[in-house]
């Protein structure tokens, strides 16, 4: 996977439940103002939503996966028809650069 996404999918998830820490406190503050009596009651739904919310960003993320694997054996298989060989699905190359020396 590319740098570049790992960050961004990161910057995604933080970003994310930083707008939802944001939405559920400010519907707790003001649910509190106007009925103070209402306050555990918000505070657990929105608790609750946000949970709601994590599940179904992992069960997506699983999901994404799932349907990349899936995507990376029918490549395979279309490359070893051709005769070609795949390589494996995580395989990145990197360059390292020039030190000047051996390592």
């Amino acid at each position: 996977m590319h740098p570049f996404a790992v960050v961004g999918a990161a910057a995604g998830r933080l970003a994310h439940y930083a707008v939802s820490g944001v939405v559920g406190a400010v519907i707790v503050r003001e649910t509190s103002k106007r009925l103070p009596g209402a306050k555990p009651v918000a505070r657990k739904a929105v608790v609750q939503g946000i949970a709601g919310g994590i599940v179904a960003g992992r069960w997506l993320a699983s999901a994404a996966e799932e349907a990349r694997l899936k995507a990376g054996d029918v490549v395979a298989e279309a490359r070893d028809t051709l005769g070609e060989e795949a390589p494996p699905p995580s395989a990145v190359t990197v360059q390292e650069p020039d030190h000047g020396h051996e390592h």
